[in-house]
């Protein structure tokens, strides 16, 4: 008689703590693309400072990805989760009760430390609690969840600034905190909220043991100067900050952009296609893993990119109709960049992935930098030639595609017969 198998462990209640975690991190980072327009005219603000809120934000994610590493050897899950969300919840109320640029500014630099040590916690939490044999699955689920509360925030900004909700007194409660001139503001006493409730969900919660494989303990300092030696790995830094510049760099300016030329309101159809932009890259995400299981991903990359090319090109100079259905579309086909460009460069080098990992992440600062570039550009001549500046990152992707020498390809299934 055969023994069958003895499962691995699933715990549930963690699935369901990291799947929160992750919609919590996505709904307080892209909130940012919808009410980009507002805070510009709230503080009365050039398109250059508005860039460098996304800055702010981002440039936190580069400077603490590599120390939360090393926090996450040092520090329990529960400590680093709770001091995360309370940090979180003091950050946001903060600004909620003094609601000034500068204050805006810090808030989304502690958000953005806050949001990296979150980020590098959960995916060795997520495999162990879901099990190895069930981490694929997991992970598409947790983009899926992320990429919903990508589309979910906008309608939180839309129901909070309304003008037609003056009857309602959840509405109207949460305006009351703040200036009656920014409404918006009022978000961040709901994200105070959420991370204080989260605060005590996560402290009073019972973990299991985590051990990180190999590929993701954070190494020693001296496997990052190892690294770093390597061109491999610079390029593919280069290439997650490419991508996440461009990604932010549309989001960011999307609603401004249909207010500024064609004269859309940035409070209904500007937050509406923000919200479409990132529906349309969850949806994208799901057809790329159907895709790499029948293309090369470095083919995948090439045809993906050079479509993002021609989008972003009709959005920005085609009409009004053009640029609605023109931003969405980038965000399909740039939905498969991250993922391509992250195991490419897993594939390319032999070890210390851990560590690779980290320096890969700390890429997430071009979530900073473009944005900012983007903004700068359209100060010194138009949003337009500003926004035309995010085709040579996406150049730099699609080169990607052609030098490229990963030591493992992706298994494809070929559809020819024997």
């Amino acid at each position: 008689m055969e023994t069958s198998k003895p499962k691995t462990k699933r715990y549930i209640h963690i699935i369901g703590l990291v799947m929160i975690v992750f919609f919590v991190i996505s709904f307080i980072t892209n909130i940012l693309n919808s009410i980009i327009v507002d805070v510009k005219d709230s503080f009365d603000l050039s398109l250059t400072l508005t860039g460098l809120l996304p800055f702010t934000f981002f440039i936190a994610y580069g400077i603490m990805s590599i120390p939360a590493g090393f926090l996450s050897e040092k520090y329990s899950e529960r400590t680093l989760l709770s001091v995360s969300f309370l940090v979180m919840a003091l950050a946001s109320l903060g600004f909620a009760l003094l609601p000034q640029y500068g204050v805006f500014s810090i808030t989304l630099f502690v958000l953005g430390c806050c949001m990296a040590v979150l980020q590098v916690i959960i995916n060795p939490m997520l495999r162990v609690a879901g099990g190895e044999e069930h981490f694929a699955f997991n992970s598409v689920l947790a983009q899926l969840v992320f990429g919903a509360a990508s589309f979910l925030s906008p309608y939180l900004y839309k129901y909070l600034v309304s003008k037609n909700n003056t009857g309602d007194t959840f509405a109207e409660m949460l305006r009351g905190w703040v200036p009656q001139d920014l409404p918006w503001a009022s978000l961040y006493i709901v994200f105070a909220a959420i991370s204080l409730v989260l605060f005590f969900y996560v402290f009073l919660t019972k973990y299991p043991k985590f051990e990180k494989t190999e590929e993701e303990k954070a190494g020693d300092t001296s496997s990052y100067w190892d690294l770093l030696k390597n061109k491999w790995t610079l390029l593919y830094f280069l290439g997650i900050f490419c991508y996440v510049g461009t990604e932010q760099g549309v989001g960011n300016w999307i609603s401004q952009f249909l207010n500024q030329y064609h004269g859309l309101d940035p409070q209904t159809v500007g937050a509406n296609t923000v919200s479409y932009f990132w529906a349309m890259l969850t949806v994208g995400c799901l057809l790329g893993l159907l895709l790499l299981k029948f293309m090369d991903s470095r083919k995948l990359l090439v045809l993906a990119t050079s479509i993002t090319i021609i989008s972003l090109i009709l959005a920005l100079t085609g009409s009004p109709q053009m640029a609605l259905i023109g931003f969405p579309m980038v965000g399909f086909f740039i939905s498969v960049m991250y993922s391509i460009i992250f195991s490419l460069a897993l594939n390319s080098v032999k070890e210390h992935h851990g560590s690779l990992s980290g320096i890969l992440c700390t890429g997430i600062a071009g979530g900073a930098v473009i944005p900012f570039i983007v903004g700068g550009l359209g100060e010194l001549m138009s949003l337009r030639s500003g926004m035309f500046f995010l085709i040579i990152p996406l150049i730099f992707i699609l080169s990607i595609g052609f030098w490229a020498k990963p030591l493992v390809n992706n298994k494809t299934i070929s559809l020819k017969k024997d």
